[in-house]
């Protein structure tokens, strides 16, 4: 094969179609982005508002999801130009930041692109217009404060903050029963809250669903539930006042680093090696009752016999609860997480008031129920729903409300809905837009 080099050695390499192919250049290249954006836009404009519609979306593996948040909608769509890929950053940094509003801000990208199109064709630069509408943004925003109303919140007044939460959940899925989970989300918020330093953290809220039930079954718990049961059908379903000893070492014997063989050869020897295991085990269970602990969570298993140990001692155990759901028992319980049983001590053992198994539906699936805690900022929202892609919505739909009241916590002014704020910014805008000398 014979290659053609340049005069500094380079292969010249040619492609086929070559004359067919041109770059896009100039204002060419500019309609081509805002033409790509206005499909993104046009595909989001359908489901927004309350009479929006949902979303179905196929991923290459075959699942299906329904949504009618917009971050999830873009989240989910195979785009490959760099315009829309931008789109979906702009969405992200508003589900991020605010929560809510994922489809909003795209269509409005949209609009502005669309305008822009027009200005461009009468030959002005992109960057003036991008300065006018950096300057129309301004005046927005300082628009926005003047026709702004504040409101006044406590832990008893808490009407205003769930009306603005069912406008939040009157565009999603979830619009049937909108007031009990604005309710709900209300009331989560603002036990986790800080009113003082006007801050949440909602980390301390988890939201945990199980399939079954109706959406109005949906639940506050003011504690933890764990999707794990007593590790034996013979310990107690119930405990009051529970001490809770939160381990991360495994209930068994300690496993020898070193590579070794056990000859085991008479029955006397594998006696002898047996008793040692079950008094390395007696002595575990003695250290977690000393400290008087009432209810074992261990983040690894345990074997059977270790499992029928347990309950002639009358110490109930969790096993295989994971790490993230520990840290949260902890933070509810106000306990320590205990890497050994050497460490345990009375002060380390979490507190809640109670502990309860309940089971669900014909399936008998259970779950432990961790109220009444000593520190009682972590709530858990129970959701129940017919099946997993109406739980997947509500969870968005939650998150959406859950975020709207942080927001308003942080800063408690509204402005109101139905268009009403966007025409007075609009007509406030055209008013300044007169006192401009310039083109912008």
């Amino acid at each position: 094969m014979a290659l053609a080099f340049d005069e500094y050695g380079r292969p010249f390499i040619v492609l086929k179609e070559q004359e067919q192919k041109t770059r896009l250049r100039g204002i060419k290249a500019q309609k081509a982005n805002i033409s790509a954006e206005k499909v993104i836009a046009r595909v989001l404009r359908t489901s927004l508002g309350p009479k929006g519609m949902d979303k179905m979306l196929q991923s290459p593996d075959g699942n299906v999801t329904i949504t009618n948040d917009g971050a999830t909608i873009l989240e989910h769509m195979d785009v490959d130009n760099q315009i829309t890929k931008l789109m979906v950053e702009l969405s992200r940094s508003q589900d991020y930041e605010i929560g809510d509003g994922t489809t909003g801000v795209v269509v409005m990208a949209g609009a502005l692109l669309e305008q822009a199109e027009r200005l461009l064709e009468r030959g002005i630069h992109p960057i003036r217009i991008a300065e006018g509408y950096e300057m129309a943004s301004r005046i927005a925003v300082e628009h926005l404060e003047h026709i702004a109303q504040k409101f006044d919140f406590g832990p008893t007044n808490i009407e205003l903050l769930v009306q603005t939460c069912m406008t939040t959940l009157s565009s999603k899925i979830v619009n049937r029963c909108k007031r009990p989970l604005a309710e709900i989300s209300v009331k989560a918020v603002l036990s986790v809250a800080d009113l003082e330093r006007k801050d949440v953290n909602l980390d301390l809220i988890k939201v945990e669903g199980k399939v079954g039930g109706k959406l109005e079954d949906t639940e506050l718990v003011y504690g933890i539930t764990v999707d794990k049961d007593m590790s034996h059908p013979q310990m107690p379903k119930k405990i009051e006042d529970a001490k809770i000893a939160i381990l991360t070492c495994p209930f068994e014997p300690p496993k020898l680093k070193t590579k070794h063989k056990v000859d085991i050869d008479t029955v006397e020897k594998f006696q002898t090696l047996r008793q040692q295991e079950q008094k390395d085990f007696d002595n575990m269970v003695q250290k977690c009752n000393d400290v008087g602990a009432t209810l074992v969570i261990c983040q690894w298993g345990f074997d059977d016999e270790a499992n029928h140990l347990l309950m002639p001692r009358n110490l109930p155990a969790v096993r295989w609860v994971g790490g993230v759901e520990l840290d949260l028992i902890a933070t509810a319980t106000g306990g320590r997480i205990v890497p050994r049983f050497q460490e345990l001590t009375p002060e380390k053992l979490g507190r809640a008031g109670l502990v309860r198994e309940k089971s669900f539906g014909t399936t008998k699936d259970k779950m432990l129920y961790i109220e009444h805690c000593a520190n009682s900022r972590a709530v858990t929202i129970f959701i129940r729903g017919g099946n997993k892609m109406m739980i997947e919505e509500t969870k968005r739909s939650i998150h959406d409300a859950l975020c709207v009241a942080r927001n308003l916590i942080r800063n408690n002014s509204i402005v109101y809905g139905g268009g009403s704020a966007e025409i007075s910014c609009s007509i406030a805008v055209e008013a300044a837009a007169d006192k401009y000398p310039g083109i912008e």
